[in-house]
């Protein structure tokens, strides 16, 4: 079997989901080793906020992908996809398959599709100022800048295709590029290897999911998240920074700068409100990639893994 006939499986879903017990249980099952598609694993020294695996968990099975860069470092999609891909040559050419999981869609999208690219750092910024704003009045006005600023792409794109939509005027507000150039300058290779992605689904019940959150927010705070957060705005390094802006940890600034009425209380209240909404924008963004097969989240951990297994053994 060569590599390009190995169905490797990515594991998706939102925040909390279950995703990585799902991908620990099938690396255990079919011999894998687990590869991180969360562009905050890559951080070192950044454990409990990102969710990272326990030690006990590496022991069990090698994990790629986490602890690579430090924080204040810059990292990109396009270097991603170069990272990511000596991990699964690597994993492959030792007979072990490589589980694919995480939820950070623009990577794992850019890896199903071969894309590789200079990323602008501020398209990611304005995505997430695109989807507050989305939260508040909904579509009709981005969708209409869209049309103003890229009739080609809004003419391709359903106006309830909101990813689409959203991320198509993010990058030309980004870059002042339209979607069309910016696809045009990328290097477009096709995907390296036979990918088959899989969805753990909270759409039919959100309030599962929430409540999921909240109690991983507590067990974080519980774990030293704050004294985490701490460590990390004590670095030298830039508080605008893609780690020093991530969820779980700007919500502790107010607390550690002393500003008046700030509450250990209020900064948990505020990481569990925006992990919502984080989530709520991963079903979105999850629900438009074309093949994805959903799993039922209502079964064990371990037959989700043997729903998986079977559709790669195939």
């Amino acid at each position: 079997m060569t590599d390009k006939d190995t169905i490797i499986p990515i594991i998706t879903g939102p925040t909390a989901s279950g995703k990585s017990a799902v991908a620990l249980d099938l690396c255990l099952k079919a011999g894998g080793e687990l590869i991180s598609c969360d562009s905050m694993q890559i951080y070192k020294g950044l454990d409990v906020g990102t969710a990272k695996a326990t030690r006990q968990e590496r022991e069990l099975v090698s994990h790629h992908m986490i602890d690579i860069i430090e924080p204040g470092d810059n990292y990109n999609v396009s270097m991603f996809v170069e990272d990511c891909s000596s991990c699964i040559d690597d994993v492959l050419s030792r007979g072990r398959l490589p589980v694919l999981c995480g939820g950070t869609g623009q990577y794992i999208s850019a890896l199903k599709d071969g894309l590789a690219f200079e990323e602008d750092p501020r398209a990611d910024e304005v995505t997430d100022q695109l989807y507050e704003e989305y939260e508040r009045n909904g579509i009709d006005d981005i969708y209409r800048r869209l049309v103003d600023a890229d009739p080609e792409a809004a003419a391709k794109i359903h106006p309830n295709n909101t990813r689409r939509v959203i991320r198509a005027l993010a990058v030309f507000e980004a870059t002042g590029k339209t979607k069309t150039q910016r696809d045009n300058d990328s290097k477009k290779t096709g995907p390296l290897y036979n990918f088959r992605l899989f969805d753990i689904d909270y759409e039919d019940d959100r309030s599962v999911l929430y409540d999921r959150i909240n109690l991983r927010v507590d067990k974080m705070m519980e774990d030293g998240l704050e004294a985490e957060a701490r460590y990390l705005y004590s670095l030298p390094i830039d508080r605008k920074s893609t780690c020093c802006q991530a969820i779980g940890y700007k919500e502790f600034l107010p607390l550690i700068d002393n500003v008046p009425g700030s509450t250990l209380e209020r900064v948990a209240y505020e990481i569990k409100l925006n992990t919502r909404h984080y989530a709520k924008r991963q079903l979105t963004w999850f629900r438009y990639i074309d093949e994805i097969i959903r799993i039922d989240r209502n079964i064990r951990v371990d037959q989700q893994a043997d729903f998986i297994l079977d559709r790669i053994s195939m």
